[in-house]
């Protein structure tokens, strides 16, 4: 048995009046995916711990493991996924190149932009480099990661933190959502220098002279230790590999013992390389694997941007140069297999943030085709129709059963 799992990150949604009342999964044309719901088993899945932030964690949820693992943090993963070690005592951080903007004082200045524009590769690896050599001390490092999002890990905060992810507070006043706690103030204060380094960083001055949003600050959240995952070999008996652009979803695979693919050109957003995932999947099959877990971030980035057209556009690739080669391979092979669709969670347009209720699924067994049901789709109405999982972990564990 062969076992495909696609994730659309962020891909669920709210009905929006400029599309008649439909949400984007209802408004896409993603007939690929509609088709094989027709004979597929449907329902609602949660995949956000009750209790919990709602946010890409939950993809750990749907590699079947439990609130536990949920509980560890973004950075660590993403650590591990760069190949950074990390010390028992480490923690480790998301840093995000972000654009501020305004005057005067730091805490007066507005969030307008967590990504800085999408800042490509080559020149966040310079910024964030640069700040590594400003900032960094004993115990403090800086690592660029891919685009904006990039890491500190250090060996000298081991404070109950708050934090606030800088999607979330879009063209907020950043004083309110600086780092809370005990020991936060000396966090703070790294922002707050970096931007003193930054505004006229000739990275910077070149961007702006072309009419792009200055990287002009990091931003730092999303803090944790190092988890522990149980072999996802041992869980469920079969190999597995995961295919991703996104350094959090890696480290889990990572550390659950799946193979990582990297695919040229895959950069999270809406022009990642779908053609080149979907080959690396059927890759993945051809060289043995059982069960081949693919995550696309663009939906996601597409809502925290406030752009429905991307959002639409997304899903439709994701449809058609992902979903469809894929399980047309898998079809051919002539081997039994089974595909779930499922999304993480929610980013509504509306909000532009993550949203913990309950989410889509489609799941399709070709040894267990059911009858068809003109109705079934993917998507947040159809989904209401159909079976419900308590959680992510639940419905993976169905899946591979």
């Amino acid at each position: 048995m062969k076992y495909f799992m696609l994730v659309p990150d962020g891909c669920g949604d709210w009905p929006i009046q400029s599309l008649g009342g439909k949400t984007p999964l209802e408004a896409a044309d993603i007939k690929n995916i509609n088709a094989l719901a027709k004979s597929s088993e449907i329902g609602l899945v949660r995949t956000v711990p009750e209790g919990f932030e709602p946010g890409s964690e939950a993809n750990v949820m749907l590699l079947g493991y439990g609130a536990d693992a949920y509980l560890t943090g973004r950075a660590p993963l993403e650590a591990a996924a760069m190949g950074i070690e990390m010390s028992e005592a480490g923690v480790a951080f998301r840093v995000n190149l972000i654009t501020v903007a305004g005057g005067g004082r730091y805490e007066d200045l507005i969030i307008k932009d967590h990504s800085a524009g999408e800042i490509g590769n080559e020149e966040a690896e310079i910024l964030i480099e640069f700040i590594d050599r400003e900032l960094g001390a004993d115990g403090i490092r800086f690592y660029p990661g891919v685009s904006y999002r990039c890491l500190m890990v250090a060996d000298v905060f081991s404070g109950d933190y708050k934090f606030t992810p800088p999607h979330d507070v879009l063209n907020q006043s950043a004083g309110a959502y600086l780092p809370q706690g005990d020991g936060a103030e000396r966090i703070s204060e790294l922002i707050r220098r970096s931007h003193k380094l930054l505004e006229d960083h000739p990275v910077n001055r070149e961007r702006v002279k072309k009419g792009f949003d200055p990287a002009n600050s990091i931003w730092i959240w999303g803090h944790g230790k190092k988890p522990t995952l149980a072999p996802f070999s041992d869980k469920y008996g079969i190999r597995g590999s995961v295919i991703t652009a996104v350094n959090l979803v890696k480290g889990y695979g990572l550390c659950a013992g799946l193979k990582v693919v990297d695919v040229p050109g895959a950069t999270g957003t809406l022009n990642t390389n779908y053609d080149g995932k979907a080959q690396s999947a059927i890759d993945e099959f051809e060289s043995g694997a059982d069960f081949v877990f693919v995550h696309v971030e663009a939906p996601d980035e597409c809502s925290h941007g406030n752009d429905l057209d991307g959002k639409i556009k997304s899903l439709e690739f994701i449809d058609e140069k992902i979903f469809k080669p894929v399980v047309q391979h898998l079809e051919s092979s002539g081997q039994p297999y089974r595909v779930l669709v499922v999304t993480d969670h929610k980013t509504p347009i509306k909000t532009r943030t993550h949203c913990a209720e309950p989410v889509p699924f489609v799941l399709f067994d070709s040894e267990n085709k059911l009858p068809e049901k003109s109705g079934n789709a993917f998507s947040e109405v159809s989904g209401q129709t159909g079976t419900f999982f308590e959680s992510g972990r639940a419905l993976t564990d169905y899946f591979l059963r």
